[in-house]
């Protein structure tokens, strides 16, 4: 059987801290091609090209500083060049940018290759939900997409800490392939089938991770923020149940690496968190805070939160969940972050 090529699609942090483990992963292997493809945007830094630095330097400078890459991670700025070979394609960019990237790759890609999406957020549609994994099947010929969502923080993945994720995977054997290529010592993963609860997980849990930075920023405790992590936990599951409805979303699901772990590590060491505190200890946008504090990467909680809140106001269901939509208010700078606690305590959880 002929070894298969892995392109991954993206290079932010996350991405970066993907391709160290997918390097050391498919060296020696009987399974993967050895030579592993990173898209990547091309920018300046220091007057040479990022591609140039990470291929010469094997380090992303700019987006996970200090962390080594394999030198089998190439570096490619040419979408169409680095997925046309790839058998496994693995996404890891901001979700608005999925269908503009998946059409550019339609025409050039194998049309056997299968896709996992390591990306956290979806979209709305005048139908409902739109899955990120619907949407890159959807362009590229429905090719199968499986899913990986954990708590997962880049930095902590980049530096061996260990972890756990969550695979889901409708097929038993793509789950396993996709097992094999992403486990590491300290990065150890579960296949589920229930992928649609996996990917919500992923959306929904950094809008909640916001909420726990904005009681981070009023000095609230630890009692405060278990409540958001509890209210933003139901939620996240009222929002399954209502949307997702045929889905077939299983309740053990959110026991998984993608559901409460993932949730109780956002509100506590991800950048949704920080940018809630941030968001209450100063005035600046979101986009002013991106710049600033990720270096122009995009925040996904605050994109998640709108596309929830619009898809909630045409249901005339804003009530029903209070911290989505302070969350989406805050950042929108409509609400002051003072409220909040309001809206937890007058929770309908509270009023049943």
């Amino acid at each position: 059987m002929a070894k298969k090529s892995v392109c991954i699609v993206g290079s932010g942090n996350w991405g970066s801290a993907i391709a160290k483990i997918i390097g050391n992963s498919v060296k020696n292997s009987s399974l993967f091609e050895e030579k592993v493809l990173m898209w990547m945007f091309e920018e300046q830094v220091d007057g040479r090209n990022l591609t140039e630095i990470v291929n010469t330097d094997h380090e992303n400078v700019k987006y996970l500083p200090g962390v080594k890459l394999p030198t089998n991670v190439v570096a490619i700025p040419d979408l169409t060049a680095a997925c046309k070979n790839a058998d496994i394609l693995v996404f890891v960019l901001p979700h608005q940018f999925v269908d503009k990237t998946c059409k550019t790759m339609e025409a050039h890609m194998k049309k056997d290759a299968v896709a996992i999406s390591l990306i956290k957020g979806f979209a709305i549609t005048d139908h409902g939900i739109k899955l990120i994994s619907e949407i890159i099947s959807e362009n590229l010929h429905k090719i199968p997409c499986a899913v990986m969502m954990g708590a997962n923080l880049a930095g902590e993945v980049a530096n061996e800490m260990f972890c756990e994720s969550t695979i889901g995977c409708k097929n038993e054997e793509m789950g396993q392939m996709l097992k094999t290529l992403f486990e590491a010592p300290y990065f150890r993963c579960t296949v589920v089938e229930d992928a649609c609860t996996v990917e919500c997980c992923g959306a929904l849990k950094n809008v909640v991770g916001i909420g726990a930075g904005i009681v981070d920023g009023m000095k609230y405790g630890d009692n405060t923020k278990a409540a958001v992590i509890r209210l933003g936990l139901m939620e996240m599951m009222k929002f399954i149940e209502v949307f997702m409805a045929g889905s077939q979303c299983k309740m053990e699901t959110f026991f998984e690496s993608c559901g409460i772990a993932d949730l109780v590590a956002t509100c506590h060491g991800g950048r949704n968190r920080m940018l809630g505190e941030a968001v209450v200890s100063s005035k600046k946008t979101i986009r002013e805070l991106e710049k600033e504090i990720l270096k122009g990467q995009s925040f996904q909680g605050p994109l998640v939160a709108k596309e929830i809140h619009d898809m909630l106001e045409k249901r005339d269901m804003l009530k029903r969940f209070p911290l989505f939509v302070a969350v989406h208010k805050i950042c929108k700078r409509e609400m002051d972050p003072s409220l909040f606690i309001d809206c937890l305590r007058d929770h309908p959880e509270h009023m049943e």
